[in-house]
């Protein structure tokens, strides 16, 4: 049988005071210890300085979502201003044109409407063309034979009304009729572009520009 030898490095005198402490030796470190320091400490430090780097970054980063949030709100207004210029200046256009085309050839129109109506008309006896004042003659050769290459059998009647403007007319066959003004069906285009831009605009409310048009 062996036996281990206790030994108490602390000494108690009879009273219990202690009298002797064991006596701590100093750490001693090598190179080898220094170095294995030295590079934890620099791990250490790399990491605050990477920790530090990316919490800039993020805050860079929001800083410049945020900006770009802002330039995104004004580019948006600045487009929809644009396009409602746009659809602005393509309206006055139009309407110059279509009245200049309509001034120069106001018997297309309703000869071109005789022509979708030919289904429509092609059982009525008698089919009434009321025009502008003044536009009888010319559009009475273009209708007419509009109305002969429909095949339409019935009687045509041309009469001049003085309420309507001068490109406007009105198709009239008892169980049926058919109308064009120039000036209300400017209204409507201008009406469902205003209501286009709204439905993509920055409210969704009509622009005081396609209002004003």
């Amino acid at each position: 049988m062996s036996y281990r030898r206790f030994a108490f490095d602390t000494e108690f005198d009879d009273a219990g005071v202690v009298v002797a402490r064991p006596v701590t030796a100093e750490p001693t470190y090598g190179a080898a210890d220094l170095e294995a320091a030295r590079a934890d400490g620099f791990a250490a430090g790399e990491r605050s300085a990477v920790a530090q780097a990316e919490e800039a970054a993020a805050a860079a980063i929001a800083e410049l979502a945020a900006a770009a949030q802002a330039a995104l709100g004004t580019l948006a207004e600045v487009a929809h201003a644009h396009k409602a210029g746009s659809v602005a200046l393509a309206m006055a256009a139009a309407d110059r044109i279509a009245e200049a085309a309509l001034a120069l050839f106001p018997q297309a129109a309703p000869a071109a409407a005789l022509e979708a109506l030919a289904r429509e008309v092609e059982a009525a006896p008698r089919l009434l063309l009321r025009v502008g004042p003044g536009q009888e003659a010319r559009v009475r050769e273009a209708v007419e034979t509009a109305a002969l290459s429909a095949g339409y059998p019935g009687q045509l009647v041309l009469k001049a009304d003085p309420t309507l403007a001068p490109a406007a007319f009105v198709f009239d066959w008892g169980d049926g009729r058919a109308a064009f003004d120039p000036d209300a069906a400017a209204r409507r285009i201008a009406e469902a572009l205003a209501a286009a831009l709204a439905a993509e605009g920055l409210h969704g409310e009509a622009t005081p520009e396609m209002e004003a048009a």
